[in-house]
């Protein structure tokens, strides 16, 4: 055992007591869950079925979100085994909450504590875990290897700030890596970054670029789209911190006049938005007070949880939010996925900043469904012909789907090299139909 991961495992062993009381000091923030901060501990929130257990876990929103496919797959071609999701984050848990199938479990990943892990892994039993993106726990990935569970790290990706930090401690890089039986890195920079930190590298797959058209309330946007009758729809997705400001203040000179709608990516944010608004002198609507959406409204602020395929369902153009922070003097935020406007066939807008995205925004820029642009001064020139034209944007919009279904095809690979890790599925019923 390489020295740096003698200390980690040592340092966490002796820090462990102390988790209940930081959990707890978390959850006073709202940064936990109080009802379920136990599971943290590796404390189970529910009874274990009987069967074998798949377990495939996300940090986060973006993480777990990739891993519906994925879920779905499993339902739909192993139906025999119960698949566990965990998740580390409160926002993430209340979205698996709303889209994660009947039968499927969710629990919050236990931290990295020795007695945590062995906790989880010995109630779970999972016979295979797969780690998206950057998960790199060590006693997690130690413990689980001990107890015989295959282990998979996919759509991985590995930034260079991230390589750079493991080139400190080698020889625990290499160790944790060699715990996995199967990795594949999202694009080619994280293949070899990976390469570099010693693992064995599998194949490429990238999760984001897999899945189905957000979800959506049927009645809710047979609603909303009567209210807002033939105004044309701007959607703002996945904004952030200034850029609803600077986004209204662009598009308010277009000479169609239409309805801003601006979808936060942080959803308690949205009365703080809708007042920065209101006092530059927009009236705003806010979805969270129940403010009526008509054809009357001019800037919408839509502040709830899982609703993104509903409003991106009424747009006529999509401007992608996370993009324009260098443009306004602030940080990178990497922006957002293109594909989910994209897979609903919606001609889309993004800024200068879309670094996390990179590989995708451009097949759908080369594909002709996604334009760019440097400012949010330069968003009217590129959205007044798509409002003007609507056959035009319709085009942009079937470009990008088109795009997005062919880019859609790694899940079929990834299922394939999961095969190997998977217990043999049982006989068919006599008699079962095929």
């Amino acid at each position: 055992m390489s020295p740096a991961l003698a200390l980690y495992r040592w340092a966490t062993r002796l820090i462990e007591p102390l988790a209940p009381r930081l959990l707890d000091r978390r959850a006073a923030l709202g940064k936990e869950d109080p009802a379920r901060v136990d599971e943290r501990l590796g404390q189970p929130g529910v009874e274990r079925p009987e069967g074998d257990v798949v377990w495939l876990h996300g940090v986060s929103v973006g993480e777990t979100l990739s891993l519906l496919p994925v879920v779905e797959r499993f339902r739909r071609s192993r139906p025999d085994l119960t698949v566990l999701v965990t998740s580390g984050t409160v926002t993430s848990a209340e979205l698996m909450a709303k889209r994660l199938p009947p039968g499927v479990i969710h629990q919050y990943a236990p931290v990295d504590g020795p007695c945590a892990v062995a906790a989880f892994l010995d109630y779970w039993r999972p016979v295979l875990g797969v780690l998206v993106e950057s998960e790199l726990w060590p006693n997690l990935l130690i413990e689980a290897q001990k107890r015989g569970v295959a282990l998979a790290l996919v759509s991985a990706r590995v930034t260079e700030k991230s390589a750079d930090g493991w080139k400190r401690a080698p020889g625990m890089a290499r160790r944790l890596l060699s715990n996995f039986d199967l990795i594949l890195p999202q694009d080619d920079a994280s293949a070899d970054r990976l390469a570099a930190m010693g693992a064995r590298v599998d194949g490429q797959v990238n999760l984001k670029l897999a899945g189905d058209p957000l979800p959506h309330d049927g009645a809710a946007f047979s609603r909303l789209s009567e209210g807002i009758g033939d105004t044309p729809v701007i959607v703002a997705a996945s904004t952030h911190e200034a850029e609803e400001l600077a986004l209204t203040r662009a598009l308010d000179v277009l000479p169609t006049k239409g309805l801003l709608i601006l979808v936060p990516r942080h959803p308690d944010r949205g009365p703080a938005v809708a007042d920065a608004l209101s006092q530059a002198g927009y009236r705003v609507g806010l979805r969270s007070r129940g403010d009526v959406l008509d054809e009357s409204s001019t800037v919408y602020v839509a502040d709830t949880l899982g609703e993104l395929g509903l409003f991106l369902r009424l747009a006529d153009v999509v401007v992608m939010g996370g993009s324009f922070a260098p443009a306004l003097g602030l940080d990178p935020v990497g922006g957002h996925n293109p594909l989910e406007p994209a897979r609903l066939g919606k001609a889309t807008i993004s800024g200068p900043d879309a670094s996390n995205w990179q590989s995708v925004a451009g097949l759908l820029r080369d594909a002709g469904g996604l334009a760019v642009v440097q400012t949010p001064s330069e968003l009217p020139a590129v959205v007044a012909p798509l409002l003007k034209d609507p056959a035009r944007a319709a085009a942009m919009g079937e470009r990008a789907r088109r795009a997005a279904a062919d880019a859609g095809a790694g899940l079929d690979r990834l299922w394939t090299d999961l095969q190997p890790l998977l217990p043999p599925a049982p006989p068919p019923l006599r008699g079962a139909r095929r």
